[in-house]
């Protein structure tokens, strides 16, 4: 944004009106201009959706219909259901289940774990709190986990401690030897091994922990075992990548994100339990402003009872008119599309002798980094790739993040968008090469 367009958003509150026809100019002149790019074919920076067409109707009819879907008997809350239970089936979670639909994947892991939590505390924890359980609790997941797990224990009352980060080999996923050794380390010292996190597709690399390894543990040990699948859950719809994730279905809790690889407008995300009596008691709440009825709109389940939001907006509709239009398998294909593009740049990266990869590409994102013909120590090699991400994006060319993988510093590409195609990959490697070559030059040296 140039800085008249930052201006703008630093003006002073109105109190007097302003045409309407003015306003939308204005949002066409500023939001719209200079959105964050994740709906372009090369924006590859973080695992995003791209949306569809469709489901930007969808928000907007459902902004129109203006349901609040804390619950009641109405037909936003019965879609809201509908939606609930055909994503149970996508990841063969049983049809009793329970589920909602959230705000993202950090709202779907929080329900999880509070699920979890409360299952293994040993006491009734809403009534006495976490600090009377007889034991200290202890979650386990790998050390690729995303962040909001951690914000999660500790919003749990737990501690950060209470989370071990178990380290991972040398293809990301979880070591079960290391696992096992801090179970058995915790049980000596006299804390309670509660919570696997498995987790099925890591923000850094993608790579999806070793899921029946984990159920197998899991039960063994009278653990539960919840996966975070907000990046690859959804890969059980995808003909060719369903077998990566074998064994997310026997997950005690799930987190995914249908605004990812259903490429729903954000947000959506959705929280799947097993056992619904376990999901329903950990945030069913008894008020006498929203006691049941025999009829009309309060006859039906509240579904504020699923989480923390009484106030909930309709999530379901965009959704729901996209699955309809497309169908599930059309979403599958999408997403073997990604994985292979995916694949390809990898091929790509390991036919240029001047690129590396930096970590075994599993799914859909590749972690790399640019090697230049000059020596450079680890801080030099840093910036020198960092600076060619940031000329790709500010040229417009590509927008790519990075991140430091056990030590090393790379760049990173996920390919989340339908919109993607190979031409876009190979002009990103291209333009890589030129923007390399011209700050090897004199003119940039100097």
């Amino acid at each position: 944004m140039p800085p008249e367009i930052r201006a703008r958003f630093t003006t002073p509150l109105p109190h007097g009106p302003t045409p309407l026809a003015e306003v939308v100019q204005a949002v066409f002149d500023t939001a719209m201009a200079y959105p964050m790019g994740n709906v372009h074919p090369r924006f590859w920076s973080w695992y995003m959706g791209a949306g569809n067409l469709t489901g930007a109707l969808g928000e907007f009819l459902a902004a129109v219909q203006g349901s609040n879907l804390g619950g009641g008997n109405h037909a936003a809350a019965r879609m809201d259901d509908q939606v609930v239970g055909w994503l149970k089936e996508m990841v063969h979670f049983p049809a009793d289940a329970s589920g909602t639909l959230v705000s993202g994947g950090s709202e779907a892991n929080l329900i999880g774990l509070t699920v979890a939590r409360n299952v293994m505390a040993g006491i009734d924890v809403r009534a006495e709190g976490i600090g009377t359980a007889p034991q200290p609790l202890r979650f386990y997941a790998s050390d690729q986990v995303h962040g909001c797990h951690l914000k999660a224990v500790e919003a749990l009352g737990l501690g950060r401690k209470a989370l071990r980060l178990i380290p991972t080999n040398e293809d990301f996923r979880i070591d079960l030897n290391a696992l096992r050794a801090a179970i058995a380390e915790d049980q000596a010292a006299g804390l309670k091994p509660a919570c696997l996190i498995g987790t099925a597709g890591t923000v850094n690399t993608g790579a999806i922990d070793d899921l029946v390894a984990l159920a197998d543990l899991a039960a063994a040990e009278r653990m539960w075992f919840h996966v975070d699948g907000c990046i690859g859950a959804l890969i059980a719809i995808a003909p060719e990548g369903a077998p990566l994730i074998i064994g997310l279905e026997r997950a005690d809790s799930l987190a995914l994100d249908p605004h990812k690889w259903l490429h729903a407008p954000f947000e959506a995300g959705c929280a799947l339990v097993r056992d619904a009596n376990a999901h329903r008691s950990s945030y069913a709440q008894s008020s006498e402003y929203l006691e049941p009825t025999a009829r009309g709109l309060a006859a039906a389940p509240w579904l504020y009872d699923l989480g923390p939001q009484t106030s909930r907006g309709f999530r379901a509709l965009k959704i729901w008119m996209a699955l309809m239009e497309h169908g599930a398998a059309k979403f599958g294909r999408l997403i073997d599309q990604n994985i292979a593009q995916a694949k390809y740049l990898d091929a790509l990266i390991r036919q240029s002798p001047e690129l590396e990869i930096a970590a075994p590409t599993c799914i859909n994102i590749v972690c790399f980094r640019h090697r230049p013909r000059v020596a450079l120590d680890a801080e030099g090699l840093k910036h020198w790739n960092v600076e060619i991400m940031l000329r790709l994006q500010e040229e417009g060319v590509a927008a790519l993040s990075d991140t430091t993988v056990k030590g090393t510093h790379c760049l990173r590409v996920a390919i989340t968008n339908h919109r993607t195609r190979r031409s876009d990959i190979d002009l990103m490697v291209a333009r890589i090469h030129d923007i390399a070559k011209a700050l090897s030059s004199p003119e940039s040296a100097s």
